[in-house]
């Protein structure tokens, strides 16, 4: 199915660009270290830019770690039973963590209005940067991970009807 086809996809670059982000985490956190210790002048940023990179990082990683199946399984059940029992079973646990992440987005982006209007900062350091940027890395994280989670019971359903969807690997 083209639409299963193109969450993959998306969940595939998801991976990467969050794969990507490790490095200027990295140079940050070098940086951080040269400056505190090297020349006794911490920075006022790299606190809250590191735990904002490595939440965008885990945030983007979400629809991936579900597309490659790294997530956590109760192998025991997959084990006993015929793969269209097995894809019943997760079809219906998919289509339920579908719904309900799709509900959360609607709070988590009305929370991205929120704290846009309000014009919230982190309060968390001297920096204080606005939060709404990486709420809505929450946002774009959350939907990702729903439509990986959408396409897991489109291809679980196709295959407790007896139609096993081509296999596209990422």
């Amino acid at each position: 199915m083209a639409v299963v086809r193109l969450i993959r996809m998306l969940s595939l670059w998801s991976g990467r660009i969050g794969a990507v982000i490790v490095l200027p985490l990295v140079f940050a956190m070098v940086f951080e270290v040269i400056s505190r210790y090297a020349f006794a002048a911490p920075t006022i940023w790299a606190f809250e830019l590191s735990y904002m990179m490595m939440g965008t990082i885990f945030l983007l990683g979400l629809s991936y770690a579900l597309l490659v199946g790294q997530h956590v399984n109760v192998d025991f059940i997959h084990q006993r039973l015929p793969r269209r029992a097995i894809a019943v079973i997760d079809a219906i646990g998919y289509a339920i963590l579908t719904c309900m992440l799709f509900w959360m987005l609607t709070v988590l982006a009305q929370n991205v209005v929120d704290t846009y209007r309000t014009g919230e900062g982190s309060g968390l350091s001297a920096w204080n940067p606005k939060v709404w940027p990486y709420r809505t890395i929450y946002v774009v994280g959350f939907a990702l991970f729903a439509l990986q989670s959408l396409a897991k019971t489109i291809e679980n359903f196709l295959i407790a009807i007896g139609r096993a969807p081509e296999d596209i690997r990422p």
